[in-house]
C-alpha cells in the first residue's frame, strides 16, 4: 500500500534528518548475509499463489471497469520472490453526450532477492534495481519478526482483526485496514477488498499451494540490462547510516507529537504527507514509537 511505504519513508526521515542531514533517504540498504536472525517475511517456507482481480465503480463522471490476474512464488520465507501482473482497463466518459472508451493494459514483474527489489519496465525494456525498504526495517527495527513488525504497521495504520474464516481451506485473519479488508494466512493476503473515491477493488486467489519446492525457473526475468537507482549504497555505507540512526533513537523517542509533525512536516517534501488528516499524522507518530521501541529492544 502507498501509505505504507510513505510511514516506512516518515520513518527513516524523521531519525536521520538531524544528524544526517545529507544522506539520501533512498540510500538505505543493509547487509543481508550478516544479519541475524534471517528475516521471515511469511511464516511459511515457499509458496505458489494465483489471483483473478476486479475492479469497477465511477469517479468524476467516467465509469471504470478492469479485471486482472496475478501470480506469486517465493521461497526461503519470502526472502526471494516473484510477482507477475497483468490487468486491463476501460474507462468510459461521457460528456456533453459525446462518449469516449479508453483501454489501458499494463504488465508488471517484481523481484526480491534477500533485500535488493527488481522492477521491470516493459516500455523501456529495462529492469531497475533498488533496496526494498519494508524488508530492510523489518529486519533493522524487530530481528527479523515478520509478525511483530506487520502486526505493529498494521495497528499503526489503525487497522485490527475483525474476524477468521477460511478461504480456500486455509484458516485466515481479516484485518481492516484504513477501510480495506485483507484475509491473511502466515502473512500472505489471499483475499484483498477495497474501496477508494467510488472504485472497488477485489483480488482473490484461485489457487494456493504452501511448503511445496518452487522452481528456480519461478524467478527468472526478462533478458533485460538492469540500471542500480540513484542512492543504492553498498553494505558498508549502510553500516555508516545505521550509526547515524541508532545516535538519534533517543531523541526521537523523547519527541512529543507536535515536535515530531513539525520536525517531519518541515523536512519532507512529499505532496501525500502534506496533506495528511491529523488523525493520519497520529496514526503515523504512534506506528513510528512502536518501532523505535522495537529497536531499542522494548
Amino acid at each position: 500500500m502507498k501509505k505504507l511505504s510513505l510511514i516506512l519513508a516518515l520513518f527513516i526521515v524523521t531519525i536521520s534528518c538531524k544528524g544526517n542531514e545529507n544522506k539520501s533517504v533512498d540510500s538505505l540498504s543493509i547487509s543481508t548475509e550478516k544479519q541475524e536472525p534471517k528475516l521471515k517475511r511469511y511464516e511459511v517456507k515457499s509458496g505458489i499463489i494465483n489471483y483473478k482481480s476486479t475492479i469497477q465503480g465511477k469517479v468524476m463522471g467516467s465509469t471504470i471497469t478492469g479485471t486482472g490476474s496475478e501470480s506469486l512464488s517465493f521461497k526461503d520465507w519470502g526472502n526471494i520472490e516473484l510477482v507477475e501482473e497483468k490487468s486491463t482497463t476501460t474507462t468510459i466518459t461521457n460528456i456533453f453526450g459525446k462518449k469516449n472508451t479508453d483501454v489501458a493494459t499494463t504488465h508488471k514483474i517484481s523481484k526480491l532477492n534477500n533485500g535488493e527489489s527488481y522492477h521491470v519496465d516493459f516500455d523501456k525494456k529495462q529492469i531497475f534495481m533498488r533496496r526494498d525498504m519494508a524488508m530492510e526495517m523489518t529486519k533493522t527495527f524487530a530481528g527479523g519478526d515478520v509478525n511483530k513488525t506487520g502486526k505493529a504497521m498494521l495497528e499503526g495504520m489503525g487497522g485490527k482483526i475483525i474476524g477468521n474464516e477460511k478461504f480456500l481451506g486455509y484458516d485466515c485473519e481479516i484485518w481492516d485496514v484504513l477501510g480495506a479488508k485483507q484475509w491473511m494466512y502466515q502473512g500472505v493476503v489471499l483475499k484483498l477488498e477495497m474501496t477508494t473515491m467510488g472504485i472497488t477493488t477485489i483480488k482473490e486467489a484461485t489457487s494456493a499451494k504452501f511448503n511445496v519446492n518452487v522452481s528456480d525457473s519461478n524467478f527468472k526475468l526478462p533478458d533485460f540490462p538492469i540500471t542500480k537507482e540513484e542512492g543504492f549504497m553498498d553494505n558498508e555505507e549502510y553500516e555508516d547510516d545505521m550509526e547515524d540512526i541508532d545516535a538519534n533513537m533517543e531523541m526521537l523517542s523523547n519527541l512529543s507529537f507536535e515536535e515530531w509533525k513539525k520536525m517531519a512536516l518541515d523536512d519532507n517534501e512529499d505532496e501525500e504527507m502534506q496533506n495528511m488528516s491529523e488523525e493520519e499524522l497520529h496514526q503515523t507518530y504512534d506506528m513510528i514509537q512502536k518501532m523505535v521501541k522495537m529497536r531499542k529492544g522494548n
